[in-house]
């Protein structure tokens, strides 16, 4: 059976940059408590709509993989903060980057929709479905964030990471991969004010709440069990396992699921004192970025693990194929802006508090 391998890769992170410091000048709040809580230090904020990002976080990996739009017979978008409710966010990428071959979805798993993406795009690849695949995990979550909510408001931020996925040759590519969810404790993590359940009832604030002790309990349980199964399903053990992309949900989530997995920290990847949680996109931005920095390299033993809104959990094992440079790259970019991250906060909040 034919298996997934990652041959391209890019992403997106817009220009403006929120500062904790820039936070606590608004709300009750500051740097030592933000940074202690959670490891995030600044996080992005975008100036363009989220299928922008994705669009350009897609261009770069195609680049990289050295193939085309038209070349792709499948487009896979993880997001939970599309541009519209109607069409798929997938759509409006796919008439973007002009792959008018390409048939295209969106997959909402929250913060796992980057592994639930590669467990569809393994299927379609097994079955002959489809040959080359573009996934993306893409958030523009800050419009949805309250500054009245402080225990949302100073974790997330905005961000894009893509991957071209095709037919694996000899060792390298997907080597086992488990996803899981649990609706029971669904309102943990979720977004008051938007679908079809709040229209025709007394207006909602829009924004993220979350129950943070139910949130990391699971999270550190979900996560560690998960690489866990996914390293044990491929053959291997913790040892053999040269680098680990967590989601980029919280620092000490990350430091707690590691020691309970029993793995080197030297081996786990973060930089989620940068770029705060982008979601779906926080998975794909890390490789990415680890890639160019030179910590993946031909054969590693890669350990992808997220947990997420739904609740939803998932991981993967793969190994990387030789190649560690893109064959081509693009001069895309994002249009500049003037903005910065606090000011186009405050603008949001002013139009929510009006």
């Amino acid at each position: 059976m034919r298996t997934a391998a990652i041959t391209g890769w890019g992403r997106c992170t817009p220009g403006p940059v929120l500062t904790n410091d820039d936070l606590a000048s608004v709300m009750d709040t500051s740097d030592e408590w933000i940074t202690t809580r959670s490891g995030i230090k600044e996080r992005r904020v975008s100036h363009v709509e989220n299928s922008d990002m994705a669009t350009l976080a897609g261009r770069r990996a195609l680049a990289a993989a050295g193939i085309t739009a038209e070349d792709l017979d499948f487009i896979v978008v993880a997001t939970c903060t599309g541009d519209r409710q109607i069409p798929a966010m997938a759509c409006l990428v796919q008439a973007k980057l002009g792959a008018e071959n390409a048939a295209a979805l969106d997959v909402n798993a929250g913060c796992t929709g980057f592994i639930y993406g590669i467990n569809l795009a393994s299927g379609l690849l097994a079955t002959g479905a489809a040959e080359r695949i573009l996934l993306i995990g893409s958030e523009r979550i800050t419009p949805f964030l309250d500054l009245e909510e402080r225990s949302t408001a100073v974790l997330f931020g905005d961000g894009a990471g893509a991957a071209v996925i095709e037919p694996a040759k000899g060792d390298e590519g997907l080597h086992s991969i488990n996803v899981g969810s649990d609706g029971t404790i669904a309102d943990a993590l979720t977004c008051q004010g938007v679908g079809s359940s709040y229209i025709g009832l007394p207006p909602v604030p829009i924004r993220v709440i979350m129950d943070g002790r139910e949130v990391f309990r699971n999270a550190v349980k979900g996560m560690s069990a998960a690489a866990e199964k996914a390293i044990a399903d491929a053959g291997w053990t913790t040892e053999d396992v040269d680098i680990v992309f967590p989601h980029q949900a919280n620092m000490r989530i990350i430091d707690a699921a590691t020691r309970r997995l029993g793995i080197d920290e030297a081996k786990v990847y973060t930089n989620i004192a940068s770029y705060g949680n982008t979601s779906a996109a926080s998975i794909p931005i890390a490789m990415s970025e680890a890639i160019d920095e030179g910590r993946v390299l031909p054969g590693a033993k890669v350990v992808f693990v997220a947990f997420g809104a739904g609740l939803t959990w998932g991981a993967a094992a793969l190994v990387w194929g030789d190649r560690i440079e893109p064959i081509e790259t693009t001069d895309a970019s994002l249009p500049a802006t003037d903005k910065t991250g606090l000011e186009i906060i405050m603008e949001r909040q002013k139009v929510r508090s009006a």
